[in-house]
Formats: structure tokens, sequence, C-alpha cells
């Protein structure tokens, strides 16, 4: 139920309209709409309830869109969508076909800038800053939004060296809750942390040191001194920068009590916070980062060369296991994915192992360290690529579709895609018995297939493939989890002793021992891939037929198309382009 003044509200103008005194009432109305809705249709809560008064203050002081607000990552910026035009479509908020849980400029006016991944908000404003010197608009307001997490990444202090020479008319407003999905790291976030014990700012201050004008820390849920102080920085010249106090999930108490948790909790019961259950974890498969942590710890203790680093993400990617258990061994180093891989790389020229686990989309932003500072270098570092495929309601910014082909071209690197929870054990295991290179391996977000997943370690031969099922017409040539889909395919079908299943494991070597033997005995071959078909282990298997002559045959690529994906669940999102277990039996039809 909207209530009285934000049912009146369908875009900043009506805001402003209203009078200062009530809009702490209308910082508990959007509070309560967002928490509603959320608590319903899922998302990300915490960040956005602890930015609500600074998301109205912002809209109530600044001319936008005229004036240029981008959000940092974005998973704070539902009031922001709420209060710009998206109130009435808000429950469609990361659903098939309805709005981005991220700001996207070709969803509104309002979003100046596509955000999704970490610590771009100060690049981007100063260049628009800098646009807009050059165009003569010297009125013209900037405003980014960082979370203390994201301003400790590398690319936010390069931009920060920037400003500080620029005399660009840019605000920064760092929104400090001690948070990002995990709590914040670093030495930087102790300086901060310092700054708020002492209720001053240091003598030296390190963003005075940028030559950048600095302001606080004020109380981030105190609209007047907000509204008070953004209304004095419209009138300061240059660079700027605004230290803000939040508290992350503010406004439920169960958010506020466990941040990491309530950063996107699933379905709850909106009143008293409670989460609803999804499923039965002892009936289910474990989710693979789950076979990830679990095994990294089981494996670390028997090999004290094993050491574990993750880019900010200790609990999504479950390393936080090994980070309780032995803490001496397991590095979060904050969202730094370029300093997580060459650290990797340094540990590795002194003998450890390291297990780097990095978000398949996030690996993307260290691209030239797995290149210069590992694979040129052949150290065996193990880059375990966590939401591998399509991962649903995140969309194009998250989803972990390029892994395959942008790792394919690079020499020296092996690529291993799990066909289950038991590959992505013994494959680990394989890794840290002793590789003389680097080693990519890419698994999914969310459960797996197996119960009985903890079996006694085996090895894997690298470059070797498995024949799952024999068959007399066409080869399906799977990599990765996707192979269980194929599975549901085939059982059903009438014709099923025709198909034959091939799990290929490896991207990177083929086995080319057995692609010889499935060309020689099929003329029609199916590849199947959940990542993008330009580039990717369809197209390493094309070139194989290429180069070994085999020209009579009948080859079909299936992945991800030459397009960004849109949000929605992962079934759906399959079903759009051709991946759904029904698509597929309609594919294999015409070819049995």
């Amino acid at each position: 139920m909207i209530s009285k003044l934000l049912k009146h509200i369908t875009n900043p103008k009506d805001l402003r309209k209203l009078p200062k005194e009530q809009l702490t009432e209308l910082a508990k109305e959007l509070r309560e709409f967002i928490i509603n809705i959320v608590a319903v249709k899922e998302g990300h809560l915490g960040a956005s309830l602890g930015v609500v008064e600074l998301t109205i203050a912002l809209h109530y002081i600044f001319d936008t869109p005229n004036d240029l607000l981008v959000w940092d990552v974005g998973h704070q910026a539902y009031g922001h969508k709420i209060l710009t035009g998206r109130k009435d479509v808000f429950e469609t908020n990361r659903q098939l076909g309805g709005i981005s849980g991220f700001p996207k400029r070709s969803e509104s006016e309002y979003d100046a800038f596509g955000v999704g991944h970490s610590s771009t908000s100060i690049s981007a404003t100063l260049g628009m800053a800098i646009a807009s010197r050059l165009k003569g608009e010297v009125n013209k307001q900037h405003i980014a939004v960082i979370g203390d997490a994201s301003i400790a990444s590398g690319m936010a202090f390069e931009a920060l060296n920037h400003v500080g020479v620029s005399k660009a008319n840019i605000l920064i407003i760092l929104n400090d809750n001690a948070m990002g999905i995990d709590p914040s790291v670093g030495a930087l976030k102790n300086y901060l942390t310092n700054i708020k014990n002492n209720k001053r700012v240091r003598k030296h201050n390190i963003i005075e040191a940028f030559n950048i004008d600095y302001s606080g820390p004020i109380d981030g849920h105190n609209l007047p001194a907000l509204l008070s102080e953004l209304e004095r920085l419209k009138t300061v010249n240059g660079p700027k920068f605004l230290h803000v106090i939040t508290t992350k999930g503010k406004g439920l108490q169960k958010a506020e009590e466990d941040q990491v948790k309530y950063h996107a909790p699933g379905k709850f019961n909106a009143k008293t916070g409670e989460l609803i259950a999804k499923y039965d974890l002892n009936q289910q498969p474990p989710k693979y980062q789950d076979v990830f942590g679990l095994t990294m710890v089981e494996l670390a203790k028997k090999n004290e060369k094993i050491v574990g680093i993750t880019p900010a993400m200790p609990t999504g990617s479950s390393l936080k296991f090994m980070l309780d258990q032995i803490p001496e061994r397991a590095f979060d180093v904050g969202i730094a994915e370029q300093h997580a891989v060459t650290l990797a790389a340094g540990m590795a020229t002194q003998g450890l192992i390291p297990f780097c686990n990095i978000y398949s989309t996030f690996l993307q932003r260290a691209y030239d360290q797995v290149i210069h500072d590992v694979a040129l270098q052949n150290l065996p570092v193990v880059f375990c690529l966590d939401r591998a495929g399509l991962v649903g309601e995140d969309g194009a910014t998250h989803h972990g579709v390029f892994d395959l082909a942008y790792l394919r071209c690079i020499p020296n690197l092996i690529i291993f895609a799990p066909l289950n929870e038991l590959e992505l054990r013994n494959i680990m295991y394989t890794a840290q018995l002793g590789l003389k290179g680097p080693i990519a391996i890419r698994y999914p977000r969310g459960m797996g297939t197996m119960q009985n997943w903890q079996q006694p370690f085996s090895t894997i031969e690298i470059g070797k493939g498995e024949t799952i099922k024999e068959g007399s017409k066409v080869a399906i040539l799977s990599i990765g989890t996707i192979g269980n889909k194929i599975k549901e395919v085939y059982t059903d079908n009438a014709n099923n002793d025709v198909i034959a299943h091939y799990n290929m494991r490896f991207v990177k070597p083929l086995d080319e021992d057995l692609l010889h033997k499935i060309f020689k005995k099929f003329k029609n071959i199916i590849t199947i891939e959940d990542g993008t078909i330009v580039g990717g282990f369809g197209s390493a298997v094309l070139a194989f037929a290429q180069q070994h002559g085999y020209k009579d045959k009948n080859i079909e690529i299936l992945g991800i198309p030459d397009t960004f994906i849109e949000h929605g669940k992962t079934e759906e999102l399959f079903n759009s382009i051709g991946l759904s277990v029904h698509n597929m039996k309609k594919i294999l039809s015409l070819w049995t």
C-alpha cells in the first residue's frame, strides 16, 4: 500500500514540491514500499534501505536529470528508481521483461550511466563533468555515489588521482556503511573507521591529499543535515567529497542485524524480516559454491601449500569456510580483481598453490593480469570461476557467458568445466597435486545434482573427456553442467538409442583422440554450452573439424547467441534463447 506522500510522486519534480518538513515521513513511506515489494519479488534489499534519506536529498536538492547522478554498482538504487518514474512498475524489478535491478541508460533519462560492476562511478562522472565544461555548461552538477568497499578499488583510486587535478565540477559522495556484500576490508576501511570513531577529520586527510575538498562525516539518516550540506556544496566550485555515514538495512531490524544475509535475502516476511525458506537444505544437493568452499578446507588441511584468495566475495564464493577455519591462508583482498590475480601469481612463484576464486563476470576486470602475470609466466594459479553461465535476475552485467571465449585464446591455460559436484571436487584435488601451469575451472550459480558428492578423491586426466552414452546417429558434445540438461532431453526421446552423449570436460586442451573417434563415427554432431557461441567451445570443435579435414559433417552449435542477455529467472532465459529442455528436444527431433 502506497502511503499518502509517495503516491503523489511520479518524478523528482513532484518531490521538490514537498516542504522539507515532510521529507522524513516520505523516507518512512519509501522504505516501507521497498520492503513490501522486495519481500515478495526478491532483490537487493539492505543497500537501498541504507540510502533512502540520501536518495531523497539528492533528488530534492539537485535538478536531476539535468544534473547527472551516477550510482556505483547500483545495488542501492531502488529508491532512486521509485522516485524517477518507475514506482508503478517496480514490482517487475529483475523479472523477465521488467525493469533492471541496476541503473540502465536505456531504461530512464534519470539513469545517467549503466552500472553493475564496482568502482566505475567516479571515472564516469568525471568524464561527464569534463564534457560539460567543454560544452560550456558551467552550472551543471555531476554527482557520484560510491560505497566504502567500492572506493578501495584500484579503478576508484585512478579516478580520484585524476579528479584532484581536473578542476571539474564533481561531487563524490562516500556512502560509508563499512559493508560491501560482505564486511569491507583493508587499510582504507580502517582509516575511515578511525575518522568515524574520532568524530573529526585527521590532520592529514587522504581525500584532501588528492586536492579534493572534503566535508563530513555526517549522519546519512539525518535529512536536515543532508539537505543543508548538499545545498552548501552546490555553491562550491571544483572537486568535492562528502563523507556520509549510513546503516545498511536501515529500517528493518533483521536487515540491520545481519547485513550480509540481507544484502539479497530472497523472500521474507515484510513485517518481521523473517526469511521464508525455499527448500529443505537437508533434502537438496549442495550449491556449487559450497562444494568449492568445503573442498578447499578439506584439501588445505592436508596440503599446507594451498592458499585461497577472493576479491570481496568470501560468502558468495564460500571461501568463508576457509577464512573461518584457516584464516592465515585465506585472503579477502577487497574489490580488487586485478590485485587478486597478480597476488596469486606472486604466491605461485614461491611454491604456494593459490586458488583464486572470482566470479566469471568479474574476472573480465583482470584480463591483462591473467595473460601477462599468470599465463605468460606459466604459473600454476588455480582460477575457480563461480557464477559461470546465465545467473538469472542480475542480468547482463552479471552473466558469466564470455569466459570460455576470452580464456580459450590464452596460451598455457587449461580450461575445465565440471559436469557435476564430484567432477568439481576431483579437478580441485587434481590441480593441487602439482600442475605445471594455470587452470581455469568454471561452474554455475546455484545447486548441483548430487547429494552423495563427498566421495574419496580421484584424479582427472588433463585434456580427457568421457563417454556418457553411446549412440549410432547423432553425437551431442556438452561442456559443463548443461550436460545434465542434455540427459533430460534424450532420456524421453523415442529414438534414444541413436543419440550419443559425450562430456568433453576440457575446452582447452580439447580431447582430440575422443573428437577423432566422434568425427569418424558420426555425420551429425551437436555442441552445447552455456557460454557465448562466438569464440567458445563450439568454435573450438569447428576449428578442430576444419584443421583435420572433416568436411562432410553436419555440425550445429548451441549456446548463448551474440547478444547481451537481459534479466529473468534462469530457466526463462534459457527458454528465450532456445536452450530449454523443451526447445532442445525439438531440435534433436529434427536430427533423429
